[in-house]
């Protein structure tokens, strides 16, 4: 049941509970699922992403990249084996959406846990992803390491994907003498 399953999400609203401190929103999972040390567990995943000073503050009083860090520490406290990354820097400012790119990747690789990050923007997934799967109307259109995908493009929209492409018309390729 989707319930059961050790994959847990990061929304780009971050969707943390006003009624809540950080504290509480990040032991939520624990606590109700009756785990008898969610708080310490909470504590830990807050040291994880550098938020333990500000565990009594409520969500209102944070910024934009703090609230983005609380809503991964409730998500990792939970240990899933994939966490969903659904645009989390999408409603952060180019600074912060940058600072947050190398924190995003330094994380990841200190959990060990595999992120699938969904996102638009081209810069943000070739410099995050380990590997991109570029999607067009629901279908993958190229798989792959981000190099390949930007040297390599198999199609005119994967080309175009990575930025501004010279594309040479395939009757002009395949002409001998060429």
């Amino acid at each position: 049941r989707p319930y059961e399953r050790p994959v847990n999400t990061v929304f780009q609203s971050y969707a943390l509970f006003p009624h809540l401190d950080v504290l509480g929103n990040v032991a939520f999972g624990p606590a109700r699922r009756g785990e008898a040390h969610a708080q310490k567990q909470a504590e830990e995943a807050l040291e994880l992403v550098e938020l333990s000073a500000l565990a009594r503050r409520r969500p209102r009083e944070l910024s934009g990249g703090e609230q983005q860090r609380v809503a991964l520490a409730r998500a990792l406290v939970n240990k899933p084996a994939v966490l969903l990354l659904d645009e989390p820097l999408g409603a952060l400012d180019l600074r912060l959406r940058r600072q947050m790119q190398d924190g995003l990747k330094a994380l990841q690789h200190r959990v060990g846990t595999t992120f699938l990050h969904v996102t638009h923007d081209q810069e943000e997934a070739m410099s995050l992803a380990d590997e991109v799967a570029l999607i067009r109307g629901g279908r993958i259109e190229q798989q792959g390491d981000p190099r390949d995908l930007y040297d390599l493009p198999r199609s005119a929209f994967a080309a175009t994907f990575v930025g501004r492409a010279t594309l040479i018309p395939a009757t002009v390729v395949g002409r001998e003498g060429t």
